[in-house]
């Protein structure tokens, strides 16, 4: 019996041993560029891209008959940086402020890509805060899909080494490359021991926080620090309560199966102003988010395939990938119909043609001469 004990206390210190600092990037900026052109064509006529391939997202599902096909061709979204959104909080809305806060893919000598916003703050005495959020959640259960250059997704494997598991995951050959492409979901991840942000300031007073969401909806902020230097920086959160003794730490045995796969999702960056600070426009930009982790459960071999036995987790995450999938297509269908009613004219129609008016003008004089 003792001797048991012991072997059961020497496997659970090496498996805490070995389940330390992981890291790996949860969302890259450089790789969210518009490649490919959904909507036909913009204003002017002309053909822009305006979608991310890798991350497109179809919601015509959720649209209802309504539609005819040539419109739920167009119901795509991603997470292309021009989608993304600035939300203000209520003592910073204002039709000007609404209008002109944005994201926009800022070209960077250095990074290639990344994302750069502008918030317009209040100038008044007052707290204010925004937060730049995704166009929609990030799924976690969405499977992945190679998309074509019109953003029609086919299920199958990818050339890079992706499989078909979550979308928003990248899975290469090489799991020790930790700035391998992020789109916004790490899998297994147990406690954050740090978060890093790498960002330029401008000197803004303001305060910047980075949004993390769990697999049990759960969404924290985690203080970053200040803007108030010059240049790009990589701010960073420690976690004040990691424990790195493992004879200190509170041992926990979870059953191995069926419980899901704990993960850790990207929510958005909070800006926040002071009252005593400057107000007026925030432009700020943005490169990647990364952390780093302890591992929830150490990858081994197994005897049995548990979940091709039993397949309970893969009925729990379809179930939750359909309640996702809901949400998103919902919002983004009341979206497309706002921007079929959005007026496209920037003038009015003239009344009098200047041509035939000078035509007009031109003749008369000449009938003018003649007499």
């Amino acid at each position: 019996m003792k001797k048991t004990l012991v072997l059961s206390a020497a496997l659970m210190t090496i498996v805490g041993l070995s389940s330390f600092a992981e890291e790996r990037t949860l969302i890259d900026f450089s790789t969210l560029t518009a490649d490919i052109a959904v909507y036909p064509e913009d204003y002017d006529g002309e053909k822009t891209n305006n979608q991310n391939k890798r991350t497109i997202m179809d919601y015509a599902k959720a649209a209802g008959a309504s539609f005819d096909s040539k419109q739920k061709e167009l119901m795509k979204s991603s997470l292309a940086l021009p989608e993304w959104e600035v939300v203000l909080n209520s003592s910073a809305r204002n039709v000007s402020s609404l209008a002109q806060s944005q994201v926009k893919a800022a070209p960077s000598k250095q990074f290639g890509e990344v994302m750069g916003v502008r918030v317009v703050f209040p100038t008044g005495a007052y707290n204010a805060n925004a937060k730049i959020v995704p166009p929609f959640q990030i799924p976690a259960y969405e499977p992945y899909a190679v998309a074509d250059d019109s953003g029609n997704r086919q299920a199958s494997e990818s050339s890079e080494g992706e499989s078909s598991g979550p979308k928003w995951l990248f899975e290469s050959d090489d799991p020790s490359n930790k700035d391998q492409p992020a789109y916004g979901l790490v899998k297994n991840v147990g406690t954050l021991k740090k978060v890093a942000v790498t960002t330029m300031g401008m000197n803004f007073p303001h305060a910047l926080y980075v949004l993390l969401s769990d697999n049990d909806n759960v969404v924290r902020r985690y203080f970053m620090g200040y803007l108030g230097f010059d240049g790009w920086k990589t701010l960073e959160w420690n976690n004040p309560e990691y424990i790195t003794e493992v004879r200190t730490r509170e041992i926990r045995v979870y059953p191995i199966y069926p419980r899901g796969e704990p993960f850790v999702k990207f929510e958005g960056f909070q800006i926040c102003r002071d009252a005593a600070h400057i107000g007026d426009d925030y432009i700020g930009y943005f490169k990647n988010v990364k952390i780093i982790y302890d591992k929830a459960n150490l990858e081994t071999e197994r005897d049995i395939a548990d979940e091709d036995l039993w397949g309970i987790i893969g009925r729990k995450e379809n179930a939750r990938q359909a309640l996702e999938m809901s949400r998103f297509g919902n919002k983004q269908v009341n979206r497309y119909i706002e921007r079929q009613k959005m007026a496209t004219e920037e003038n009015f129609t003239p009344t009098i043609d200047a041509n035939s008016d000078s035509a007009a003008q031109s003749n008369g004089g000449q009938a003018a001469d003649a007499k």
